[in-house]
């Protein structure tokens, strides 16, 4: 009748004369027979308190149905038994009636989206208030938030929206990233060809210059030459640019038949200047060719 075997996770109480005097811990315990007794038999380990569903008003005046659950340990046998009557209830309750204040604080959309913040105030709240008790809340979670069907509705349709429109910002964004790639490409693409062109003019004009160089330097010569009595230099630019300008005018791509009226005695007088030049050149041993009548084209008839 004095021993009494208490089992690990439990706290006895012991009441002597209906009064409490002590607790017993896990293992083997004695009492005093008669005088004293068994009064509350606690659990000691971390209990889950289910806290039913119930409905609550956002401060928009929305109605959720909310269900949580809590999680809280006797730290005090004495206390959790002599200090409240139903400790599971009184912590239910609690728990409830704080779950409808921290809703009611905030709107549909907050509640949604700060969970953690919503965990984080009953948690402190409930705690606090069962701290008398001997008890610890560890943990306040809630497990779901359902919204009405009409506002789940609505709240579907901004979603969509909402992607939609990010959607459209893309593409728009990607369109604009396009055009102004696009531009840049041709506006580099201008930049280099205006600069080909620069480059191709500069190299035009050098040629040019070099050209009329020579052609300066080529007539200086011969006007040096004329001026020192050598009339063949004359008579050999005169022969060429004869010689280019009928070539010319047979080489033209939109000529097919050519009339020159040319004088026998014009003609025989340039020969008779390059003749000079030849002799000038090759001396008076140079090769002496028979002279050649030269024709001359008279109404189609070729006439020596």
């Amino acid at each position: 009748m004095g021993i009494r075997t208490v089992p690990q996770g439990y706290a006895y109480t012991v009441e002597r004369f209906g009064r409490y005097s002590r607790t017993l811990s896990p293992g083997l315990g004695l009492i005093i027979p008669y005088m004293e007794q068994i009064g509350k038999k606690v659990n000691v380990m971390e209990q889950v308190l289910d806290v039913p569903s119930q409905e609550a008003f956002t401060r928009d005046n929305a109605g959720v149905k909310i269900d949580a659950v809590a999680f809280f340990q006797v730290l005090d046998a004495a206390r959790a038994s002599y200090e409240v009557s139903n400790l599971n209830q009184a912590l239910l309750t609690l728990t409830m009636t704080n779950i409808r204040t921290v809703v009611g604080s905030m709107d549909l959309d907050q509640l949604l989206s700060h969970r953690d913040e919503i965990n984080e105030r009953l948690l402190r709240v409930v705690d606090a208030a069962a701290s008398p008790w001997g008890a610890k809340v560890t943990r306040v979670e809630i497990k779901d938030i359902v919204p009405p069907a009409d506002l789940a509705g609505a709240m579907a349709r901004q979603m969509k929206a909402e992607r939609e429109k990010r959607a459209a910002v893309l593409e728009a964004e990607g369109m604009r990233q396009s055009e102004i790639l696009r531009a840049e490409g041709q506006k580099q693409s201008q930049i280099l060809a205006a600069e080909g062109r620069k480059e191709a003019a500069f190299r035009d004009a050098e040629a040019r210059e070099r050209q009329a160089e020579a052609e300066a330097k080529a007539t200086t010569m011969v006007s040096e030459a004329i001026g020192a009595g050598d009339l063949s230099a004359a008579n050999f630019l005169v022969a060429e640019k004869y010689v280019d300008a009928i070539k010319a005018l047979a080489t033209a791509p939109n000529q097919k038949v050519v009339i020159v009226p040319i004088e026998a005695a014009g003609l025989a007088g340039t020969l008779g200047g390059i003749a000079e030049i030849t002799k000038s050149v090759f001396g008076d041993g140079g090769p002496a060719r028979p002279a050649r009548s030269v024709p001359t084209v008279v109404s189609g008839t070729e006439r020596p």
